[in-house]
């Protein structure tokens, strides 16, 4: 079909690979935009601005961990409190994994997390917060040696896998899982490899590993081999075990 003769002549405005026709069209160019200080900065909250934050994270991100030892990442409720038996595991646990040859990566925040970053600072280890920003500011817990601030969760999620070897899940709140599943998954399609995962904490976790078995598989929504992703136990030395012998430090 033959195009009418306007629509060969129509007029377009080209901005790097960006195409604009008809009513798409901007006044000025992007030189002029940048240079016009009469301008607002209302650039600053758009999404390509946000693009160069999203790069700018990972690039932080990427060189902070990069030299890293080989790690695990701790998880569990920023509400743990600080006189109970799951924070004195979050704090034994840290402790050992820095025994076994490891830094522990956790969100950097109070409570388990706080509690691990306890256990591997006190026992000379590499003991990293990974913080998030947040309407109610918590910032990075005193026990963090080396920190990173983000923005946005799917960078940190990235660097919490990125450079961990591993995963051990004390019991924790909707954080806690949405980074458990992430980690599930990744590992049943096999995005990651050789990435033990430990639930500590029988009591807490079993009503999740009751609901898999029984409900999950039950239907076929998943196989009876992927109660096999993850170990579930009560004991510290046991949980240090499992996720670095898998690890392979």
């Amino acid at each position: 079909m033959a195009h009418p003769e306007g629509a060969r002549a129509q007029r377009e405005q080209r901005r790097g690979p960006v195409v604009r026709r008809h009513g798409q069209m901007q006044q000025g160019t992007t030189d002029q935009h940048l240079l016009d200080t009469r301008g607002t900065a209302d650039w600053v909250h758009e999404d390509p601005f946000r693009v160069m934050r999203i790069q700018s994270e990972f690039v932080e991100g990427f060189g902070a961990l990069a030299e890293l030892p080989p790690a695990i990442s701790v998880f569990g409720s920023a509400r743990t409190p600080v006189d109970s038996a799951e924070y004195e595991a979050g704090v034994a646990i840290g402790r050992g994994l820095v025994e076994a040859g490891f830094a522990v990566i956790t969100g950097g925040g109070p409570g388990a997390m706080e509690a691990a970053n306890k256990g591997a600072m006190e026992a000379g280890g590499v003991s990293v917060g990974l913080g998030i920003e947040l309407p109610f500011e918590q910032g990075l817990n005193p026990y963090v040696n080396l920190g990173v601030d983000f923005r946005y969760f799917f960078v940190r999620k990235t660097m919490f896998v990125k450079y961990a070897s591993g995963f051990v899940v004390l019991p924790g709140g909707l954080g806690t899982l949405d980074e458990l599943f992430e980690a599930l998954t990744l590992v049943q399609t096999k995005k990651v490899t050789r990435f033990p995962i430990v639930l500590f904490g029988t009591a807490y976790w079993r009503g999740l590993v009751e609901w898999f078995r029984d409900t999950l598989i039950a239907e076929g929504k998943a196989g009876l081999h992927d109660l096999h992703l993850f170990h579930v136990t009560d004991d510290v030395d046991e949980a240090v075990a499992l996720v670095t012998k898998e690890a392979g430090a």
